[in-house]
């Protein structure tokens, strides 16, 4: 999908500015950063909204409205978002559109086979916004990791449908065929919840979980070595149990191995939970897990956490997670004394002393310097490769 461009709103005052993109596609995608949530919040009325400038998907012009207070009185404790048809010259066949809106951070959302999944919106004259009037609550959002030094992004994903046209010699020029995108993760993830063919079952902390051998053999070397190699554990009565994981873990660790995204956690324990979830992809092998828990904790990183999260980054493998908290303890100092107060300097001297010396070296070096560009991730996760991976099984 491709890349329609960014917004900005908020700021000083509520202006809006833009940065577009150069194509123009069937399908885009187009990024709102709401920046000062907590200014658009207190100037913007219910029922008020801030638009973003104008961006084209599949030949048309598109717009955001963001309501910070909803949308009418019924959602006022919620923000709306709404996407607008902006043509100056709407036909009067409607406009027939799949779209969503997510919070930049979810990548499991986003898959092209997500949004083709999504129900056709019909666009006209009479109906030119659709969108979500409570969308998130926002003492729900506030409390969230989506919203970080008073600004959050937001995607809104976009695929307009063409209609077959013929030209003006009459033939068609659209294709008779259309191939949809790839929907092998959904065929996988029935299997694991319908159980069939199952030749394996685990155990933890009694819980029961009924897989498929040379799925996980094929996906994660660890389990390959255990399943199909010499190790070959619980290979005579199909039983492997696990002491030092928990199910939930254990469970989402096997709905990526199926589906090569992870489902969503309750937001009260999403740090704990993707924590947990980096020690059981890098215990396993699973490198592109392991890259999607090191993106997510790279946004739970604070004085209270950074020296946890540095440690677990050393311990398994995190060098983009790493160099995330060294930017955030060398950014400021303010950072660090308060790391320092709340004891984090001593979790890592007798947890990770090497790390310690490490970040020490980096403050007292005349070249230190943190992070400038922001909009450059510390951690890149690559695309799906499962269909790789079932390749070699052949």
């Amino acid at each position: 999908m491709s890349f329609a461009g960014v917004s900005f709103i908020g700021g000083d005052g509520l202006s809006t500015r833009s940065t577009p993109a150069t194509t123009v596609t069937d399908s885009g995608y187009h990024l709102l950063v709401v920046d000062g949530y907590s200014r658009t919040k207190e100037i913007t009325q219910n029922g008020d909204e801030i638009e973003s400038p104008p961006f084209r998907v599949g030949g048309h012009r598109w717009r955001i409205r963001y309501y910070p207070n909803g949308i009418d009185s019924e959602v006022a404790d919620y923000i709306s978002l709404y996407l607008l048809l902006d043509d100056d010259n709407v036909a009067e066949t409607t406009v027939k559109v799949q779209f969503d809106f997510s919070f930049v951070d979810k990548a499991e959302k986003q898959l092209p086979s997500n949004i083709h999944e999504i129900e056709v919106t019909n666009f006209s004259k009479e109906s030119l916004s659709w969108g979500y009037d409570d969308f998130m609550k926002r003492d729900k959002l506030e409390k969230s990791a989506h919203l970080k030094d008073d600004s959050l992004t937001i995607k809104c994903d976009i695929v307009v449908s063409k209609d077959v046209d013929v030209d003006r010699t009459g033939a068609n020029t659209a294709p008779f065929v259309v191939v949809p995108a790839s929907d092998m993760n959904q065929h996988l993830s029935s299997l694991l919840q319908s159980i069939e063919g199952s030749d394996v079952t685990f155990e933890i902390s009694g819980e029961i979980f009924a897989t498929h051998r040379c799925i996980l053999a094929c996906r994660s070397t660890v389990f390959k070595g255990q399943l199909l190699g010499s190790m070959n554990e619980g290979a005579a009565a199909g039983v492997v149990r696990i002491d030092d994981m928990e199910a939930r873990v254990f469970k989402l660790l096997l709905g990526f191995i199926y589906s090569d995204s992870v489902q969503e956690m309750e937001e009260e324990e999403d740090d704990v939970m993707w924590q947990h979830l980096l020690v059981a992809a890098d215990r396993y092998d699973l490198l592109r897990l392991r890259l999607i828990c090191e993106q997510k904790l790279c946004t739970y990183i604070s004085m209270t956490t950074g020296a946890t999260i540095l440690a677990l980054a050393e311990r398994h493998h995190g060098r983009g997670l790493k160099d995330a908290c060294f930017d955030f303890l060398i950014r400021a100092h303010a950072n660090l004394q308060e790391v320092m107060v709340l004891g984090g300097l001593d979790h890592l001297a007798s947890t990770c002393p090497l790390v310690l010396k490490e970040l020490i070296a980096q403050l007292v070096s005349p070249n230190k310097k943190a992070r400038i560009d922001v909009n450059t991730a510390f951690v890149v996760v690559p695309a799906s490769d499962m269909h790789q991976h079932f390749t070699r099984l052949l």
